[in-house]
């Protein structure tokens, strides 16, 4: 069984950074896809970024530019650096592992979730 636990949520001013980071432990996959998800209040989950075992990497168009995902293989730990925070990336964050997909993005891809970091940005 896998988890996953994130940390790093917190409240910024619009403009600031933030970084996250997702502990995973358990079985590990030796091919595998981690993501970053966000939900907001009355909203469906999204997808925020994705990369791969191979090191492929994929974001959604909002955060382009302004998000970079990374993952320590040696920590098992995955990063999300967000900059340029702005109000509309308030949400509850949350990282996913499974298997690697070609829709990364899609939340219906991962089994295995952690319990989510809070994130609010003020304007």
């Amino acid at each position: 069984q896998v988890q996953l636990v994130e940390s790093g949520g917190g409240s910024v001013q619009s403009g600031g950074s933030l970084r996250l980071s997702c502990a995973a432990s358990g079985y590990i996959y030796s091919s595998y896809c981690m993501a970053w998800f966000r939900q907001a209040p009355g909203k469906e989950r999204e997808g925020v970024a994705s990369i791969d075992s191979d090191g492929r990497t994929s974001y959604a168009d909002s955060v382009k530019g302004r998000f970079t995902i990374s993952h320590d293989n040696a920590k098992n730990t995955l990063y999300l650096q967000m900059n340029t925070l702005k109000p509309e990336d308030t949400a509850m964050y949350y990282c996913a592992t499974d298997l690697p997909t070609v829709h990364a993005l899609s939340p219906h891809e991962y089994h295995y979730w952690g319990q989510g970091t809070q994130v609010t940005v003020s304007s």
